[in-house]
């Protein structure tokens, strides 16, 4: 069964969904919002798959829609780790930005634009952040101090 097997994928939809609409409600997102970070499907479509999900039941998701929702859980993931809280992702996602990618406008509005590209180019900033690239240092690590050779304890 390869990757993007039709087997493989039924296998996926549902779940993927599931959390998709999960993170949609958490970000607040409405209708409109969610069928454009999907890639724009139909409203029976959305409500058709939104059905088949919440019902555990069998249904097959376009690899485009697939790779949508995979880059919008990186997006979660990432925002996890970058900041102490929900809220305090929540409000970097709907706040304004002053990097070139976002110029001046909420990351929101490139994870909701319709393309797939403005999903994953927010999704690559939030991982060059996690390893350091682009954002400020948070409170705790500009606090930090580096350890010395004497705190080292080996047994």
């Amino acid at each position: 069964m390869g990757r993007f097997s039709p087997e493989n994928r039924r296998r996926l939809s549902a779940p993927a969904f599931r959390t998709f609409l999960a993170i949609a409600d958490l970000w607040v997102l409405n209708e409109e919002q969610r069928r454009l970070v999907l890639g724009y499907p139909s409203r029976s479509t959305f409500h058709s798959w939104a059905k088949q999900a919440r019902e555990h039941g069998s249904f097959v998701l376009d690899l485009d829609a697939l790779l949508r929702i995979s880059a919008m859980l990186g997006i979660h993931q990432a925002l996890g780790v970058l900041f102490a809280d929900e809220q305090a992702g929540l409000t970097w996602l709907r706040g304004p930005h002053d990097a070139p990618l976002f110029g001046g406008q909420a990351p929101m509005v490139l994870v909701t634009s319709g393309t797939q590209d403005g999903l994953m180019a927010v999704r690559r900033f939030l991982d060059a952040a996690r390893g350091g690239l682009y954002m400020a240092p948070n409170a705790l690590d500009v606090a930090f101090t580096p350890y010395d050779d004497t705190e080292i304890i080996v047994r």
